[in-house]
């Protein structure tokens, strides 16, 4: 509702302002008998003038109706900023015009004796000698002072609503119930309005997020392109968290010369992390050598990797120059070091600390520049504490490590590896395939791929050769149905069996000894006697080492 809609409905109900009068509350003082009646045409007209009105057109039209409908100078109803303690306008009504809205503090006011009591609160005379420092209050010639708080659903005050005179005030009844009133619709459009706000706000906070998530995702896009371009990483695929956090540290340690320890199950692709560190480094155009440890035999796996002389073991007819040397000024990659023997482990570890090694059956030094990358999918910690992998070694290796995600952490890396295996193996094979349908692709996310990478090649690579024509298919069997293995460690057995192969692994710890403060008895909590009369039941031999 506008402004000189709201002004002229009230002149059409009640009288002119400047009386000072209302039509109301003469007739009730010139009959009695005429209360209720007036009373009704008081509040059919506050709905009449506010039932249209949200916002501040509604709270303009409130005040006036109430200064109008209690015969008062001044109407105001406010917000209650209760973090700065002030109260802030919506509309303020005096003498006969709208004035605009300000705020001001609570403290030493009539306003904060009704919200700090959560109540009604009148002075019907003489407001300014009780409220000596409200300047406000002596501006006015207000002598009386009618105010209620506005609450919310909670009981938390919200708001104000007030009427201010400069004659003695006397509220009775009817002007209490006019008042409440009021009050009521006032403190229902408050919370509406608040409640609005707080949507607005909501919302805003939402497109702020969303924007400044916007930003990030772009600013993100824009660091992994400028990282691809800078970097060659064309061999390693994938758009997730889990891939690009690899290509970072990839990044950081190229340029390098550190050790790094890369680390992941069997066919996430240790080797390729390994050959992007050595493109991106600054021993690029030097060799990179490939050792696979786990494929060498023991015998031989020194002899590989540092060279022998002529003579130094049966076979070997002339000198041969090692691995390490013929990585010399480019990189060494180690695939499978959780396989290599303890007395290789040695023979490494002088390499790594020294850079320099001498070949099986020769006693010369050679001082070799070689980086050494190692791969494993092993625990090394678990093997240090079994005593299969030295400690000090594995120190030196886990410099920089590198961790590879299994492909079924990062399933969203599915579709883009299956469509480069498509075009890679259809050339190969000589077949075009090169639509995946949503429900070959939704089963390839849902398979767990134990096999990693690897194992995904092979499958699209044998669903290409089954497809009938351009459209993949996965026949039955092209993924294979594995059940998880169960380790032997937690096969059910007899009882009898349980404590025969428990009480076996504590003799072999103890060396046989089964008495005493290291003996079997002691770490079983037995008996020496008992530990024995048991062993002989069971059928277990003590063999001391």
């Amino acid at each position: 509702m506008s402004y000189a809609a709201t002004k002229s409905r009230v002149h059409d109900v009640l009288p002119p302002q400047g009386s000072r009068q209302s039509m109301a509350k003469s007739s009730t003082m010139q009959n009695p008998q005429a209360q209720e009646p007036a009373l009704e045409t008081t509040l059919r007209s506050i709905v009449e003038g506010t039932a249209a009105a949200r916002g501040e057109p509604f709270f303009r039209s409130l005040v006036q109706y109430l200064a109008a409908s209690l015969d008062a100078k001044v109407a105001f109803v406010a917000e209650f900023l209760s973090e700065q303690d002030v109260l802030r306008t919506l509309a303020v009504w005096v003498g006969d015009e709208h004035r605009s809205n300000y705020e001001f503090e609570l403290e030493g006011t009539p306003c904060q004796t009704a919200i700090v009591a959560k109540a009604i609160k009148h002075y019907s005379d003489d407001v300014q000698r009780q409220f000596p420092s409200d300047k406000g209050l002596s501006q006015l010639g207000a002598r009386s002072y009618l105010a209620v708080p506005l609450m919310d659903d909670t009981g938390e005050v919200v708001g104000h609503l007030a009427v201010i005179d400069d004659k003695p005030l006397e509220a009775d009844d009817r002007e209490l119930s006019i008042f409440h009133i009021f009050a009521a619709r006032a403190a229902a459009e408050l919370n509406r309005r608040q409640a609005e706000q707080h949507l607005d706000d909501s919302r805003r906070r939402e497109d702020r997020l969303r924007s400044e998530r916007q930003r990030i995702e772009a600013e993100v896009a824009y660091l992994r392109e400028e990282l691809r371009v800078r970097s060659d990483f064309s061999e390693i695929l994938g758009e997730s968290d889990g891939i690009w956090k690899v290509l970072r540290n990839i990044d950081m340690v190229a340029p390098t010369d550190s050790t790094v320890l890369i680390l992941g199950e069997t066919g996430t692709g240790k080797e390729l992390v390994a050959r992007a560190i050595h493109k991106n480094s600054n021993r690029e155009k030097g060799p990179f050598v490939r050792v696979n440890c786990a494929a060498l035999p023991e015998s031989l796996l020194e002899s590989e990797l540092f060279g022998h002389e002529h003579g130094a073991f049966t076979g070997a007819t002339k000198q041969r120059s090692g691995r390490f040397e013929l990585a010399d000024g480019g990189t060494i990659f180690l695939d499978e070091i959780g396989e290599m023997p303890l007395s290789a482990q040695s023979r490494l570890l002088r390499v790594l600390q020294e850079q320099e090694l001498e070949r099986v059956g020769g006693s010369r030094t050679i001082r070799i520049d070689t980086r050494v990358l190692a791969a494993t999918n092993r625990d090394l910690l678990e093997m240090v504490d079994e005593g299969t992998f030295r400690e000090d070694l594995y120190y030196r290796l886990n410099v920089f490590p590198i961790t590879i995600p299994p492909l079924r952490d990062r399933p969203e890396d599915i579709p883009t590896l299956v469509r480069f295996f498509l075009k890679q193996l259809g050339n190969r094979i000589g077949r075009q395939v090169d639509h995946v349908p949503d429900h070959v692709c939704a089963t390839l996310r849902g398979y767990e791929w134990p096999g990693n990478v690897r194992e995904l090649e092979n499958v699209i690579e044998r669903a290409i050769i089954l497809s009938p024509n351009d459209t993949l298919v996965l026949p039955e069997g092209t993924i294979p149905s594995r059940k998880r293995k169960t380790s032997r460690k937690s096969e059910l057995a007899p009882l009898a069996d349980v404590e025969r192969a428990h009480i076996r692994a504590v003799l072999d710890h103890t060396g046989g000894v089964i008495a005493g403060p290291k003996g079997a008895a002691k770490i079983l909590g037995l008996n020496p006697n008992t530990l024995r009369s048991r062993m002989e039941k069971l059928g277990v031999c003590a063999k001391r080492s």
